[in-house]
């Protein structure tokens, strides 16, 4: 098979991208290592910023979102029984899109075969080989036990951070950056109505608390859990008092309690790898990035990573031009890093690390002070919050 572009994997970042070539006139491929269902049965991120919306929008892939979408002019930061209200619409007067990964990604889905994305699901033991060339071809397996060969002028890591892609660079022009968290979020995921009308990100001398959503029936709950607890010493009710204590009294009064629908802990990283393209190699999202979920920037950062790619590659392919391609990476890390920083930031505000003493809880405390009782504070943070310009 001969292809201009190959992406590696069919997430939210594959499938967009795929859509957007396809609307360039670009003939490409999605290659998936798993199946639909299982990529269909990640529960991930849930707000989208104005950069991911609206390329769905462009795409005309939006129908759903608009209708379902929960969109949220506000969230909160709470510390101990004060609740520090972030006024997105009023700071900054852009708002953010509350709607599950898991939707975003069945839109892409169902619209592939009408729009003529190809995917090929079931993919075993994808390999990407000569990307430093400009004949790259990417090597796979298929569930009959077939090997097929995919050749492309460009192939597009969109494989996250386990995936095949990223290992393909040498060592020798790579670089990594990383942070790792001593705690993991334990997320809980009910179908009870939300406890408050914007998220709330809690700072509690317990540990740190989240209450999200997904729809007005559909919540979505967090705390932060040593790396060394498992899900069974977790039982539902368990949670359900770790949240009404950490999230304070004003948000513990409308908590909804409900049996979960699915429990996981995660664990919290800051990772950079650059330069995130290297010859005919192109990485996108998890696969060159990963922040805490602290401020939701995951998604959205591989949102804006496909539309500098889809730039780049319009301009290849369209107008000859090679530049574009060059100047790929900067663009995408410049604003990986301010998102970085962001979601570093934030995380460091509203958890209690283990190392941590008096002194870094002060200077907590009056962190949160200033952003109390500074607009300009308030405006900053609801600036990163509703996403950067691309």
């Amino acid at each position: 098979m001969r292809k201009q572009v190959c992406i590696v994997g069919a997430g939210p970042a594959g499938l967009l991208l795929g859509h957007l070539l396809r609307a360039e006139g670009i003939d490409c491929v999605v290659v998936e290592q798993r199946s639909p269902g299982y990529v269909l049965g990640r529960i991930r991120a849930g707000v989208l910023e104005r950069i991911t919306v609206s390329l769905m929008e462009q795409l005309g892939l939006d129908a759903r979102l608009k209708a379902e979408g929960m969109p949220h002019g506000e969230f909160s930061l709470a510390d101990g029984e004060r609740l520090i209200h972030i006024d997105l619409m009023d700071l900054v007067g852009q708002q953010v899109t509350v709607y599950g990964q898991t939707e975003l990604t069945r839109d892409l889905m169902e619209a592939c075969d009408a729009r003529g994305l190809q995917v090929i699901y079931g993919a075993e033991g994808v390999t990407l080989h000569d990307v430093a060339t400009d004949a790259p071809f990417v090597t796979y397996t298929s569930s009959d036990g077939t090997e097929h060969r995919v050749e492309a002028r460009f192939v597009v890591g969109c494989d996250g951070f386990h995936g095949p892609s990223r290992r393909a660079v040498p060592a020798s022009v790579g670089r990594e950056y990383e942070r790792v968290y001593p705690f993991g979020w334990l997320g809980i995921l009910a179908d009870v109505p939300p406890c408050g009308a914007g998220l709330i990100y809690a700072n509690h001398e317990r540990g740190f608390a989240l209450a999200s959503q997904r729809s007005p029936t559909r919540s979505r709950y967090y705390v932060d859990v040593p790396l060394t607890d498992r899900l069974e010493d977790w039982p539902d009710e368990r949670i359900w008092d770790e949240l009404a204590t950490r999230l304070g009294p004003e948000a513990a009064a409308h908590i909804t309690r409900g049996p979960s629908i699915e429990k996981s802990i995660a664990p919290l990283r800051s990772y950079v790898f650059a330069p995130m393209r290297h010859g005919s190699l192109l990485l996108c999202g998890d696969s060159a990035h990963i922040v805490p979920p602290t401020g939701a920037k995951g998604l959205n950062l591989a949102a804006s990573d496909v539309y500098y790619a889809t730039e780049a590659l319009r301009a290849f392919f369209g107008a000859n031009d090679p530049d574009a391609i060059g100047g790929y990476s900067d663009k995408a890390l410049a604003r990986v890093w301010k998102a970085e920083r962001f979601s570093w930031s934030l995380t460091r505000l509203m958890h209690r690390f283990p190392e941590d003493g008096p002194f870094e809880r002060a200077m907590q405390v009056a962190e949160l002070d200033y952003i109390a009782s500074s607009r300009a504070a308030q405006t900053s943070i609801a600036e990163n919050y509703v996403g950067l310009p691309v």
